[in-house]
C-alpha cells in the first residue's frame, strides 16, 4: 500500500559499490579523524571531507542529484570557508554541515510541496492518496528536526574541543539514534498500515 513507499531510506538492490563505500567512508569519518589527528593537518580531513562530498554529488543521480546538489555544495563551501578561520573546526565540521545540509533539503520541499518523503515515495507508487501524502508529510518534518537537533548537538562538541565526545556522538551515537527513529517509523508505519486495512 502506500506506506509501503515511505520506505525511502532503505539501499535499492543493486547498489553500486562506490556509493556503499562514499557512505561507509563518511560515517566513519569522526573516527578517522579522532584516530588520525596527532599525525594528519586538519587541511587534510577537510580534503578528505570536500572529496566525499564531491563524489556523493558524482554518484548521486537523476531526480536525487537535483535535491542534494545545493545543500552539498553549500556544505563543502561552509567547510572550505572555516578552514582559515579555525582549521580543527573546519576539520570536525564535515557531520554538522552535513545534517544541516540534509534539513535544509527535508525543510525546502515542506515549504515548497510534494515533500522529500512523499516524492520518494510516488518513485514506487506514483498515485499516493491524501493519506499517504500526509504520513510522508509528518515523516519529512520528523527527518527535518532530527537532522537539526544532530547537527546542534554536533556543533556543540565540535566548538568544546573535546575530540572524544565529538567522535563518540558523530562517529556512533548519532547512528544509534538515526536507527532508533527508522525503527520507530517502521513500527508506525506498521501500525498505520493495520488500521488503514
Amino acid at each position: 500500500m502506500f506506506l509501503t513507499a515511505c520506505r525511502r531510506f532503505l539501499p535499492p538492490k543493486g547498489l553500486p559499490l562506490a556509493t556503499i563505500t562514499v557512505a561507509a567512508t563518511g560515517m566513519l569519518y569522526p573516527l578517522l579523524v579522532y584516530a588520525a589527528r596527532e599525525t594528519v593537518a586538519p587541511a587534510g580531513f577537510v580534503a578528505v571531507a570536500v572529496g566525499l562530498i564531491g563524489l556523493r554529488l558524482v554518484l548521486s543521480g537523476g531526480a536525487a542529484a537535483r535535491v542534494w546538489r545545493v545543500p552539498l555544495l553549500a556544505a563543502a563551501g561552509a567547510m572550505a570557508a572555516l578552514l582559515p578561520l579555525d582549521p580543527w573546526l573546519a576539520a570536525r565540521a564535515y557531520p554538522v554541515v552535513l545534517s544541516l545540509g540534509f534539513a535544509a533539503a527535508f525543510a525546502v520541499t515542506l515549504r515548497h510541496p510534494p515533500s522529500l518523503i512523499e516524492r520518494l515515495a510516488r518513485l514506487r507508487e506514483p498515485d499516493l492518496p491524501p493519506e499517504g501524502q500526509a504520513y510522508c508529510r509528518t515523516v519529512t518534518w520528523v527527518w527535518a528536526v532530527w537532522l537539526t537537533v544532530n547537527a546542534a548537538v554536533a556543533t556543540a562538541l565540535a566548538v568544546a574541543g573535546s575530540d572524544a565526545a565529538w567522535a563518540l556522538w558523530t562517529g556512533l551515537l548519532s547512528y544509534v539514534a538515526m536507527g532508533v527513529l527508522f525503527a520507530g517509523e517502521w513500527l508506525v508505519r506498521r501500525r498505520v498500515r493495520g488500521a488503514a486495512r
